[in-house]
Formats: structure tokens, sequence, C-alpha cells
């Protein structure tokens, strides 16, 4: 098997009962075959109680693992992945056969499952056909193992993979911030999709996720100026911060120009008061 992290075995074993613990116990002594059945079992064996754990105050439960979280989880979906970490990792084309047998088989929970254990199984660029599978994906529960809380894109994706999981999220009304590592894979050729889909909604008079203005800030230009000043002027506080935060980031100087003529919101910005964190607690 893999080296299991301390603190993700410590924090499973802390959420379950007495016999939910035996039986985990007994697993780690079981053959791959054995792991793959109790994998598929998980659910007559355990609860599928809500786990919460805060990694900013615990740690991470994944050593140079930052973006794995399971605070949301259900136990079955924890120890699923657990279990999976189990497995012989030798030789490499057994258990990559293995990992493929559960994907082909998989109902929805266990689909979910898999995507969320990628980024700590062995291996990790063998799983990325499945993993742009899944941006493709009907299903939203498995979509979104995968496109959020889930360090794996950020970490493998191709960027024409990785802006088709971000544009998916937008057009789906999900939370982008809950994309690990959205600001670090800021492109061009997404910033271009963003400010396309951003003309279409001002033409049509409809509302914009205004999360969106993240991802085009470091690539806007004196194009955007009129839309910009409409959001500086706009009766909502919100809207003026967002603005705001797009000129100042953009470092274009028209648009630096045209923030300067909001001092207040400036000011906000170069103290640390205003940054794109408080735009996330914004229902889109």
């Amino acid at each position: 098997m893999t080296d299991i992290p301390t603190n993700l075995t410590q924090f499973l074993f802390e959420q379950t009962t007495r016999t939910e613990r035996e039986w985990l116990e007994e697993q780690t002594t079981k053959n791959d075959l054995d792991l793959m059945t109790a994998f598929v079992a998980a659910p007559r064996f355990l609860s599928k109680k809500i786990v919460s754990y805060d990694s900013k105050s615990k740690g991470n439960l994944i050593p140079n693992l930052i973006g794995f979280q399971v605070d949301g989880w259900n136990l079955v979906r924890l120890t699923r992945v657990w279990l999976l970490l189990h497995l012989t990792p030798e030789p490499k084309e057994q258990f990559v056969k293995n990992i493929e047998t559960l994907f082909d088989t998989a109902e929805l929970n266990e689909l979910v499952a898999l995507y969320s254990a990628l980024p700590v199984l062995p291996y990790p660029r063998e799983w990325l056909p499945r993993a742009t599978d899944a941006v493709r994906s009907n299903m939203g529960f498995v979509f979104d193992s995968i496109a959020l809380s889930n360090p794996y894109p950020e970490l493998y994706f191709s960027e024409l993979a990785w802006n088709q999981l971000v544009l998916k999220t937008i057009f789906n009304g999900k939370p982008i911030h809950w994309i690990y590592g959205l600001d670090r894979r800021k492109n061009k050729e997404l910033a271009n999709a963003i400010s396309d889909f951003i003309e279409e909604r001002f033409a049509a008079g409809r509302k914009l996720p205004l999360q969106i203005w993240r991802l085009v800030a470091p690539f806007v230009d004196e194009s955007k100026h009129p839309k910009l000043i409409s959001l500086l002027n706009s009766n909502l506080q919100i809207e003026r911060e967002v603005a705001a935060l797009v000129c100042f980031e953009s470092k274009n100087l028209e648009l630096l120009s045209l923030l300067s003529k909001y001092p207040d919101l400036e000011l906000s910005i170069k103290n640390g008061e205003l940054d794109w964190s408080k735009i996330e607690s914004i229902p889109e």
C-alpha cells in the first residue's frame, strides 16, 4: 500500500463508532480484491454522517497537498478514499487496472469518491482522461467532485481543459471561488471567453455573476471602460467594489486613472481592506 497520511487515518477513526472502526481496521489486513469489495460495500457498514474539518486550524490532512479538502463530505466518501490508499501500488499496471475497474462499475456515489481521490492516488497523470470526462459529465455531483475543492485540475489539467472546467462552473451557476487554484491559473484565453460572455450579458441586459470579473481583471483593457464606469456608478456597493478591483488589477493606465476618481475604493484596496475574498460571500 501507499503511505497513508497519519492525519487522515486519525481523523477518519475519530468520526466512527466502535463497530465502524473495527470494520475499518479489519480492511487494512485485506488483499486488493477484498479492498475493492469493501469500497463498494462501505455504505452497509458505515453511517452517512457529514464530517467537518477545518484545515486552517487543524493543518492539512494530506501533507504538501493544501487543496485536498474533506469538509462537508459524508463518512462513506471519506472512507472510500482512505480504502483506495490501501491498494497495492505495484506493479503499476495492476494498480491502474484495479482503479479502472472501479470506475467502470461505479454508481454515482462511488464515482464521486473516485474523483475525489484522484489527487492522492499514485500515478496521477494516468487519471487525466477520467478527470476531463468528469468535466463533461451531466451528473452534477460528479462534476462538483472534480471541479470544486479538488486540487487535481490545477495540478494536472492542460490550459484548455482548465478553461472548460471554469467556464462550465460559471454556466452552471456554481461558485467559482470553490475551484482550487482559480487565481493562479488565470490566463488570456479564459479571459477572452469570459469577456465575450460579459458582452453578451450586457447586451441582453442580464445580470452578471460578479466573481467572473476576477478572471478578466489582469487582461482587461480600455474596451471595458464603459462597463466599468457603469459598475463604479452603481447603486450597489458590491458592484462598485468589483469594478474597483478590476481597474486596480488591470495595470492599464486608463483604467487606473479611472479608479483614481474613486479614492475611497482605491484606498481600501491599497490598505488590504478590499479584495476578492469579500466578493465570495455574495450569492451569484
